[in-house]
């Protein structure tokens, strides 16, 4: 390889954390960002488009890029599979991106194993009240979700020093300041 490469960074983190919110600030503020795009073997829903919100693939295609080694990190989900293709981010570093991951904590700990020299993040709430009160102010989970993704939560923030760093979402900007940081963007 020839140049400089860039570095994989996996975030995580529990539900009502934050990601989705600090991951759109990053990337609009340094475009340079590789965002990955995950493949899921479900139906394209109204307004997604193949390569920009997912890679739609046939469960047998799936299986078989799961077979060949073709995905960082994969899972079954409501009897749909999700995974992080391998080779448009071994791609993306070869060109000298940074690329980032945004992905649940079993798919952080799988991309561990499968690509060690990546920068793995927690995100964690200031604390479980918060985050209980973020969750219930988004108003769009029954009661039973709420109480399923504060379980999750719980369980998920036990795994936090399993991370290389932890960056306490509790002002946007100042989490973002060390997320740049971290990444090596400043």
């Amino acid at each position: 390889m020839s140049g400089s490469t860039g570095r994989l960074t996996v975030i995580t983190g529990p539900s009502g954390v934050g990601k989705g919110t600090l991951v759109k600030r990053l990337l609009d503020k340094h475009p340079e960002i590789w965002m990955s795009i995950s493949a899921t073997t479900r139906s394209p829903r109204e307004g997604e488009l193949e390569g920009v919100s997912y890679f739609f693939q046939s469960r047998e295609s799936f299986d078989q890029l799961v077979a060949k080694n073709g995905l960082l990190e994969w899972a079954e989900f409501a009897g749909n599979c999700y995974g992080t293709p391998r080779a448009p981010v071994e791609q993306a570093l070869e060109a000298g991106h940074p690329v980032l991951l945004e992905i649940e904590l079993e798919g952080a700990r799988q991309v561990r194993r499968s690509f060690p020299q990546g920068m793995q993040i927690f995100l964690s709430p200031p604390s479980f009240e918060e985050l209980e009160r973020r969750i219930r102010g988004r108003g769009t989970d029954s009661e039973e979700a709420i109480t399923r993704r504060l379980s999750r939560a719980r369980e998920e923030m036990t795994a936090q020093s399993e991370f290389d760093a932890a960056v306490i979402n509790d002002d946007l900007d100042a989490a973002l300041s060390q997320l740049e940081s971290l990444m090596q963007l400043v």
